[in-house]
């Protein structure tokens, strides 16, 4: 095996595939830490939504990266990037390997490829985007991005306010456009890397654990999590946390906007699209190698394992 230090591991793959347990397995096998590769894992206090590992998981198999941030901070992909390639440095320091584990591609792509040169959020602007959307509404405001980054809002809804504001911010912080600063890159991942993503064969068994886990997230109290954040002044439904897949719905229900049945099942199918989507970027992503989720351990633990020696 070549050494630790020159290892580093992705593990991909659509939600409810099975990526926790195997990480889990790959840990107590190999000098190894493991990163979370989650944008919801990171916050505190959601915990049942996100499907994240319990405490007697993380103790067995401790993750870098989750219950980093508060519900009510951001989080971006930039921000990712600057913590895993601190934490891949130490970790490789120690004499270990990086296994990078999760669903959320961005932040594997964006690790990859780098990270286009986006001005900080400046809240002074969006303020002054917002009080003037607030005036003339956004349908105003995406006819005046189609003049300044006409290809951004072609890519954007006329009804996404928060995409709208965030090309029009950048294009007043800096005078270029959204599109010419994202056609940019910093350094690529300068390190080698092993890629796999594990999914079941068939895109109806993962439908039926994707509803099977939703069900078993309401039966542990997912709604009372809910709740809680609803007590909270500071968060509100334009937020990323608030916006992850199984929270957006359950907010909405808790508002009286549907109800548990309709909850359940919106819940349910935003889950389904997110797995489609991770799905649709996996099929495109290059070196990539695939592990059956209906597969035994051993079978995918082995092929892991080989492609280190």
């Amino acid at each position: 095996m070549k050494p630790a230090t020159e290892q580093v591991i992705f593990l991909m793959g659509p939600t409810a595939s099975g990526k926790t347990a195997l990480a889990t397995e790959l840990y107590q096998r190999l000098p190894s830490e493991l990163i979370s590769v989650d944008s919801a894992l990171i916050y505190r206090g959601m915990d049942i939504g996100t499907a994240k590992p319990t405490a007697e998981e993380l103790a067995v198999a401790p993750h870098h990266l989750i219950d980093i941030r508060d519900p009510a901070q951001s989080y971006s992909a930039a921000d990712f990037r600057a913590d895993a390639l601190r934490l891949i440095a130490e970790i490789q320091h120690r004499g270990n390997i990086p296994i990078l584990v999760g669903g959320t591609m961005l932040y594997f792509k964006t690790l990859l490829e780098g990270i286009s040169p986006l001005p900080e959020a400046d809240p002074e602007v969006r303020a002054q985007l917002e009080q003037e959307a607030a005036s003339v509404g956004w349908s105003a405001l995406h006819d005046l991005l189609s003049k300044v980054d006409p290809v951004s809002a072609k890519r954007i809804h006329p009804n996404d306010p928060q995409r709208i504001g965030r090309a029009l911010e950048v294009y007043k912080v800096t005078g270029r456009s959204l599109t010419e600063l994202t056609a940019e890159k910093g350094e690529p991942f300068a390190f080698p890397v092993h890629q796999f993503a594990i999914a079941p064969q068939e895109r109806s068994v993962l439908h039926q654990r994707i509803a099977l886990r939703f069900e078993q997230m309401l039966a542990a109290g997912f709604e009372q999590e809910v709740r809680l954040m609803k007590q909270r002044s500071d968060l509100h439904p334009d937020l990323p946390s608030v916006r992850c897949v199984g929270y957006r719905q359950m907010w909405q229900y808790l508002d009286g906007e549907c109800s548990y049945t309709e909850m359940t099942e919106k819940g349910i199918a935003a889950t389904r699209q997110l797995a489609k989507r991770q799905l649709t970027w996996l099929r495109g992503w290059p070196q990539l190698n695939w592990l059956k989720s209906d597969a035994p351990m051993a079978e995918n633990l082995q092929a892991v394992l080989s492609s280190l020696s």
